[in-house]
């Protein structure tokens, strides 16, 4: 039987994003598998910042990403009992990041990861990240549109205490039950 070792979840905070998440623990916990958690910050998108030449953005960056995995990863080690979890900050072009770089310095057999986290506009200016990234990838890709019940992704927000189920992600105070 096929067991994946090494799953990569690329990190957005999109709605898709948290729904690959929400799989990828499943995943993880029956194939006894490694899970990494990447946040990537775009430097090619760097006009909408006004240039990462500013090193109090670039920090404010790299913190909101730190915290943001840092919660992600408190949160899967306490209720879901995943210890074998990684959380990395990436520059550079999502692309090329997740399809040949990351996954080949880490080894991953699996990607998981949302359907798209961008706009309308953005796909059509840059393309989409998830397109780039299943052509490319040397790996398997998974690429998650539903949520846990197969049903089309959409988010309803409770509160931490409430839910004791995998396939929950939590974003600052809420988590996402999908």
């Amino acid at each position: 039987m096929l067991k994946y070792k090494s799953i990569a979840v690329p990190l957005d905070t999109s709605k898709f994003a948290e729904l690959a998440l929400a799989k990828a623990i499943g995943v993880a916990t029956r194939n006894e598998a490694h899970l990494d958690l990447i946040s990537i910050i775009d430097t090619h998108q760097s006009n909408y910042y006004g240039g990462l030449s500013n090193g109090n953005l670039v920090n404010s960056l790299v913190e909101d990403a730190t915290e943001y995995l840092t919660e992600l990863t408190s949160q899967i080690k306490d209720k879901y009992g995943l210890t074998d979890v990684s959380t990395h900050i990436r520059f550079g072009n999502p692309k090329t990041v997740i399809a040949l770089d990351f996954t080949r310095e880490h080894h991953n057999d699996l990607i998981m990861m949302g359907a798209t986290g961008m706009n309308t506009l953005e796909r059509v200016m840059t393309g989409s990240v998830t397109d780039f990234v299943t052509r490319n990838a040397a790996c398997d890709v998974l690429v998650v549109r539903t949520n846990l019940a197969n049903e089309p992704g959409q988010k309803n927000r409770e509160s931490l205490s409430n839910k004791d189920e995998p396939g929950t992600s939590r974003t600052k105070e809420t988590i996402v039950k999908t």
